[in-house]
């Protein structure tokens, strides 16, 4: 249920297009900075419990906004810094569950491009990824399909490859994470047995991902596969709510946009993207949607500007 929307939040990395970030085949230019902020809308109704899918009268629609501030720094031209910090805010359009806000969790990542080669007409490019998330706030991640996420610290590796051909490219990539136990706000819990505990052991994931389209310097163009399954878990039981350490799979299809002023305004990118979740276990079919804007500074020209100045001016 909910959990399919903390999907869709932390994949801010992996479903949704902006500029330069880990979950694509760019890379930013040293001492260049991309930042900016992204706003993002994902509902749904029905959802799976299991394999059985249906719907919840007493929940109504769910609907989650998340305000992202994303940034992407070059160390130099194969080496990036990258960060997200989500504001997410859930409510249910029925039923007496109260929606929850505040900050989600940061992601930190770094992204290295060992090799870039021309083959043919065209060039491969393979990266390979390390990132790592932590809880910024005290939200409980006992309250799905309300709660903000799941709260738990997450490593990610990711190896990806990239060709393109012309304006025309095709990016492949395989995300695996490993999951921290949870702390919930209570001494036992059941699963599918009693655990006399307030941790929970988390499943792993891995999450499978391509992309196909159009790339210029002044546009990209688009459509995305990804797969997510987790190494474990259990179904949402009959009529019951979610649980953090449940099985999450989802698959979804969509579509990416960005332009960016190359004249006017240089420097100024715009995104949008729409997604819908097609197939699932104990997920939400979820449509998301998002806009967002970005801003390229290029420090080089700064200090280069700086050292101007301060050549011309007199001393004593």
């Amino acid at each position: 249920m909910k959990k399919y929307l903390f999907i869709i939040n932390l994949l801010a990395i992996a479903t949704q297009l902006a500029a330069q970030t880990d979950a694509d085949a760019i890379m930013m230019a040293k001492n260049n900075f991309c930042g900016g902020f992204t706003y993002t809308n994902s509902n749904w109704k029905n959802h799976w419990e299991g394999t059985f899918k249906r719907d919840n009268l007493n929940l109504g629609t769910i609907s989650t906004n998340s305000y992202n501030m994303m940034g992407n720094y070059g160390i130099s031209g194969k080496l990036n810094v990258l960060f997200n910090v989500p504001y997410i805010n859930t409510k249910a359009s029925a039923g007496t569950l109260k929606g929850q806000k505040g900050l989600q969790d940061v992601s930190l990542w770094v992204k290295y491009m060992p090799l870039e080669k021309q083959i043919g007409n065209g060039t491969i490019s393979v990266y390979a990824l390390a990132g790592y998330s932590t809880p910024l706030s005290n939200y409980t991640p006992d309250f799905l399909p309300l709660s903000i996420g799941l709260r738990s610290k997450t490593t990610s590796l990711r190896a990806m490859v990239d060709y393109q051909l012309g304006s025309l490219f095709a990016t492949v990539s395989s995300t695996y994470m490993i999951r921290q136990n949870v702390t919930l706000d209570r001494t036992s819990y059941y699963t599918t047995q009693l655990h006399n505990t307030n941790q929970v052991a988390m499943p792993n994931a891995i999450l499978h991902q391509a992309r196909v389209g159009y790339r210029s310097s002044g546009l990209i163009a688009e459509l995305t596969i990804t797969d997510m399954k987790t190494m474990g878990g259990f179904d949402i039981t009959k009529n019951n709510m979610p649980f953090v350490s449940n099985t999450m799979n989802a698959s979804t299809i969509g579509a990416n946009v960005k332009y960016t002023m190359l004249e006017k305004l240089y420097g100024l990118s715009f995104i949008g993207n729409i997604n819908y979740t097609v197939a699932g276990r104990n997920v939400g079919q979820a449509t998301t949607a998002g806009l967002g804007a970005f801003y390229i500074i290029d420090f080089t020209t700064t200090k280069k500007s700086t050292s101007a100045v301060n050549s011309s001016t007199p001393t004593n």
